[in-house]
């Protein structure tokens, strides 16, 4: 067991991030499971943290294996897993019809965490993105590109734990990857958690509203 919680993850990592003190940073996480994750993070840099929100696209009749991803980057960026496509034999329009609907629910998580929150400016900045792991790396792929459309300065991916490969295949997408631990044989995320709980909508409401309040900047109320 290699972390005990996500806290404990992202306190780890931010102490492998201490070297962003004093830029510009921006810190995104991947919702719901990144955001206790960033959050030490965001506190430790003294920077706003936002949310990047991506969906996996789910093949019809198996929807946790990954046919791609989808995030919200103002217009959505889809990252397709062509191979998978294939081999589940899905046709295009059924592909387009599960990207809808994760593009529905990505709009139902935007209002319910977002609301009216004033989001931080990225152009210019340094943007760390944060999950509390990366094991195929499709919605991964799909939040970094999302943030670097934004047009940040740098690209940081900062995860506590991944598979090498995943991050040889995510290494083109970013400017640098800080990883606490590489698993070859890696298995499910959670195997490398002692308390790898679900994450609730309401605790990262609480998150963002936390670190808000850290920065001096009451958050808006949610629409």
């Amino acid at each position: 067991m290699s972390f005990y919680d996500r806290t404990d993850a992202g306190r780890r990592l931010a102490a492998e991030l201490d070297k962003f003190k004093g830029e510009d940073v921006v810190v995104f996480a991947l919702p719901r499971g990144g955001a206790p994750v960033a959050e030490p993070i965001a506190t430790s840099l003294n920077a706003p943290l936002d949310l990047v929100l991506v969906r996996k696209i789910g093949v019809p009749f198996q929807p946790e294996l990954a046919m791609g991803a989808v995030a919200d980057g103002g217009d959505p960026v889809v990252v397709r897993n062509d191979d998978v496509i294939a081999m589940a034999d899905v046709s295009e329009q059924e592909f387009e019809d599960v990207c809808a609907r994760e593009l529905q629910e990505i709009e139902r998580r935007r209002r319910l965490y977002l609301g009216n929150r004033e989001r931080p400016e990225v152009e210019g900045h340094v943007a760390i993105v944060v999950d509390d792991g990366v094991a195929t790396g499709a919605t991964t792929r799909a939040a970094l590109r999302a943030v670097r459309a934004r047009g940040p300065k740098k690209l940081v991916l900062a995860v506590p734990v991944a598979p090498p490969d995943t991050l040889e295949s995510l290494a083109p997408e970013v400017d640098e990857i800080v990883c606490l631990e590489i698993h070859r044989a890696f298995g499910a995320i959670g195997f490398f958690y002692r308390d790898f709980r679900q994450i609730s909508d309401d605790e990262v409401i609480e998150i963002l509203d936390r670190c808000a309040r850290n920065l001096g900047s009451a958050p808006k109320p949610a629409a």
